[in-house]
């Protein structure tokens, strides 16, 4: 048996390898196995250990391909499936996410997942953790750092609903309550400045005490007038979406034009909910139609 095809006892190729991926990774397998375990004896943990790392590898010769290339390049949810369990495993690479990021099941009012371009140009998941208490209408953020963008994003969200929170809802205050957000940079690469939008639907949702749908992206920005702005690199955006766990992805209709730029399996990877508004934008979040 030829080292490479050691693979084929125990796993078979998700259909997201085509012909040119699937020689390279064989023959990385094949390699490894015989740098490892040079006498051909290894326990199927073990070689799903190879699997992986030699998948993460090529998996980025792809990533680099997709900078440079086209379409052709985006499929990278690489996968492989047990023979014995029939289970699909997607390998992603750490700095993109890794499944879990974004969870799934029920979260909790004022939680909720952004991904967006960090300040360094790479494209990242981000969650806001939002708390409600009695005070005079104040807005508290930690995490967001030094950065003049975040700031000023944060500010945009909580000056657009003092203005508009009323066509939002009537229990919404911000004149008798304090807000405290925490952002996180989920893969440290950096704040993102598109933090307007995630934001009015963070303290939206912690006023009124809803939670956001589960396995949720929000992704799209807005401006102080409640103009949308559309999302950048809209496929490696999505793609990040996928990568971190996210199983429906809520979209400024400015950005459905793009799609036409998104392979069509990535597309089909979510649930799209588009919104026409800021305030569509809260409404379908929380799942209130």
């Amino acid at each position: 048996m030829q080292s490479g095809d050691v693979i084929d006892r125990y796993f078979k190729l998700g259909k997201n390898l085509n012909q040119s991926d699937t020689i390279a990774f064989r023959k990385m397998v094949g390699g490894l196995v015989k740098l490892i375990y040079p006498d051909g004896e290894f326990t199927k943990e073990e070689l799903e250990e190879i699997i992986r790392f030699a998948l993460e590898m090529r998996r980025r010769v792809k990533e680099q391909l997709k900078k440079l290339g086209g379409m052709e390049f985006y499929d990278v949810n690489f996968s492989y499936i047990d023979n014995d369990t029939f289970e699909e495993h997607y390998v992603s690479v750490p700095e993109q996410g890794g499944g879990k990021l974004i969870p799934e099941g029920m979260g909790k009012p004022g939680s909720v997942y952004t991904v967006s371009k960090s300040k360094t140009g790479m494209i990242g998941c981000y969650m806001l953790e939002t708390q409600m208490m009695p005070g005079n209408g104040k807005l508290t953020c930690t995490g967001i750092g030094s950065g003049k963008e975040p700031k000023e994003a944060t500010n945009t969200a909580f000056n657009y609903l003092k203005a508009n929170g009323n066509r939002i809802s009537g229990q919404i205050s911000t004149t008798t309550k304090d807000y405290i957000i925490n952002y996180q940079d989920m893969q440290g690469i950096g704040m993102t400045g598109n933090l307007a939008l995630p934001t009015l639907i963070a303290i939206c949702s912690a006023a009124l005490g809803k939670t956001p749908l589960n396995s949720l992206a929000i992704l799209g920005e807005i401006s102080i007038g409640g103009t949308l702005i559309k999302v950048d690199e809209l496929a490696s955006t999505l793609q990040v979406c996928l990568d971190s766990g996210a199983k429906k992805v809520l979209l400024p209709i400015t950005s459905a034009g793009d799609l036409g730029t998104v392979p069509s399996d990535l597309v089909g990877a979510f649930s799209l909910i588009f919104y026409s508004s800021a305030e569509e934008a809260v409404f379908k979040a929380l799942g209130v139609e």
